[in-house]
C-alpha cells in the first residue's frame, strides 16, 4: 500500500475544497446541501431583521410622500377600521425591508448554486444580480408613474358615471398599490431570467418562439387580472409585457449564440 506524504495529503484536501475553500457541489452530500441552504437562509433572515428596523423608520415618510404625490393628492383617505393605520404602517415596513434585501436574496441564491457552475459561469451569473434589481425597480416605477394614474382616472370616471361618492380607505388603497406594483417588478425580471436560463442551456430561442402564443395568452390573462376592465389601461399593461417577451427572445438568441456557438433551429447559422 502506497503511503501519502503530508504535502500530498494537503494538496488533495485543497483540491477537494475548490475555490475559496468551498467543497465542489459534486462532492457534497444531501446533508451538506441542507446545511449550506440553512446557512444562506439564516443570512437572509439576519439582513431582513436589520432592514425591517430601517423599514420602521422609513415607513412614515414614505407613506406621507405617497399620500401627497400627484397620483393620490386629490384622494381623501379614511381609516374604516381601528387597526388600519397600524396595518398600513406594518405592511410598508415589511415591504420596504423586502425590497431592500432583494440584492442579498439574489446573491445568497447565487452563492448556493455557484459551486455547481464553472468559474466563468459564476462570474457571468453574478453580474445578473444588479441587473435584476434595477429591472425590479423599473417595473415598480412603470406601474406607479404610468399605469396607476390611468387606473385611478378610470375608477373616478366610473364612480361619477354611477353617481357614487368616493371615499377611499387608506388600507385598501395601499393594498391595491402593492398588488399593482409588485407584480410588475417581478414581470420585469423576465429578460434577465431568460438570459440566465439560456446561459445554462435550460431554454433556447427556438423554445421561446414555439411557446410564444401560450406566453402571449398567459400575459393577457395576467394583464386582465391586475388592470380594470377598460381598453386603454389594458393595452397600457399588455403591450409593454408583450414587448418585454420579444426582447427576452432577442436576448436569448444573442446569449445562445455567444455561449453555445450556434443559433437555434430558426437561426441562420449552423452548429460549428
Amino acid at each position: 500500500m502506497t503511503m501519502m506524504t503530508p504535502n500530498q495529503q494537503t494538496s488533495k484536501k485543497k483540491k477537494r475544497k475548490g475555490r475559496k475553500g468551498r467543497v465542489p457541489m459534486q462532492d457534497m452530500s444531501i446533508m451538506d446541501h441542507a446545511e449550506e441552504l440553512r446557512r444562506r437562509i439564516f443570512v437572509v433572515l439576519a439582513f431582513f431583521i436589520v432592514a425591517l428596523i430601517g423599514g420602521f423608520f422609513l415607513a412614515v415618510p414614505v407613506i406621507t410622500f405617497l399620500q401627497n404625490s400627484p397620483q393620490a393628492a386629490d384622494m381623501p383617505f379614511n381609516a374604516f377600521r381601528l387597526t388600519d393605520p397600524l396595518r398600513v404602517y406594518m405592511n410598508f415596513a415589511v415591504i420596504t425591508a423586502l425590497v431592500l434585501i432583494i440584492p442579498v436574496i439574489l446573491y445568497q441564491l447565487w452563492a448556493f448554486v455557484s459551486p455547481g457552475l464553472k468559474e466563468n459561469e459564476q462570474k457571468a451569473t453574478l453580474a445578473y444580480i444588479p441587473i435584476a434589481f434595477l429591472l425590479f425597480l423599473a417595473g415598480i416605477a412603470f406601474s406607479y408613474f404610468i399605469l396607476l394614474p390611468f387606473v385611478i382616472s378610470f375608477m373616478g370616471q366610473m364612480a361619477d358615471r354611477l353617481e357614487i361618492n368616493e371615499m377611499y380607505g387608506i388600507n385598501e388603497y395601499f393594498s391595491f398599490l402593492f398588488q399593482l406594483t409588485i407584480p410588475f417588478g417581478l414581470l420585469f425580471q423576465l429578460p434577465v431570467v431568460v438570459m440566465f436560463l439560456t446561459r445554462l442551456g435550460v431554454v433556447t430561442p427556438a423554445f421561446l418562439r414555439k411557446i410564444r402564443k401560450y406566453a402571449y395568452f398567459a400575459l393577457l390573462v395576467i394583464a386582465g387580472i391586475i388592470t380594470p376592465p377598460e381598453l386603454t389601461s389594458h393595452l397600457f399593461v399588455t403591450v409593454p409585457m408583450l414587448i418585454l417577451y420579444e426582447i427576452s427572445i432577442t436576448i436569448s438568441a444573442i446569449t445562445y449564440r455567444k455561449y453555445h456557438g450556434t443559433t437555434d433551429h430558426n437561426g441562420q447559422e449552423s452548429a460549428k
